[in-house]
């Protein structure tokens, strides 16, 4: 017989090396795919193809769709929605059955709250200390220290709403956007 330890067609690797190498590659994949949920979590999903924006989402993570949205409510209404960042979001219902040029982040400015649209007294109102914002988010009672913040809000081809960061002047106050 021919001695084989010199042939190129024979891998070089020892049996220890092999099984050295096929643990360490079992034990690689058992920690990966252990730690890719873990990275997941603290990695938020990207928008996609839409830029800085997102998709506003309902109650249960899903897309919501502008034209049943509108079916819903009625004039007036402000819709909580999830907004960039996973924050709450308002949709708006303008007076023409039309979704707002704008949405408004739902948390409090003072202690980080969410804030709740009161229909009847036709403003949003803390629970926890009493904050007062008007139709359009503008802080008209303390102790809140500025208005809620803004994001544009628009109506894709595909019938949902996307928001995104709010860059322009803030049209209640005509300043700078204190959230950018």
């Amino acid at each position: 017989m021919a001695q084989l330890s010199g042939s190129s067609d024979v891998p070089q690797m020892g049996r220890r090396q092999f099984m050295n190498f096929l643990t360490f590659g079992t034990v690689t994949g058992v920690a990966l795919g252990a730690l890719y949920p873990v990275v997941r979590y603290f990695i938020p999903p990207s928008a996609g193809g839409a830029g800085e924006g997102i998709t506003a989402k309902d109650a249960l993570g899903k897309d919501v769709k502008a034209s049943e949205l509108l079916a819903e409510h009625t004039p007036g209404d402000r819709v909580l929605t999830q907004g960039l960042k996973g924050d709450p979001t308002y949709t708006v219902i303008t007076e023409d059955e039309q979704i707002a040029s704008y949405g408004l982040n739902a948390v409090c400015t003072h202690l980080g709250c969410v804030v709740p649209w009161d229909g009847g007294k036709n403003k949003f109102i803390c629970p926890c200390h009493g904050s007062q914002y008007d139709t359009t988010g503008k802080v008209v009672r303390g102790p809140a220290p500025k208005s809620l913040a803004l994001v544009n809000a628009e109506t894709t081809e595909e019938d949902k709403i996307l928001y995104t960061p709010w860059e322009e002047t803030d049209f209640r106050t005509g300043e700078a956007p204190w959230w950018a």
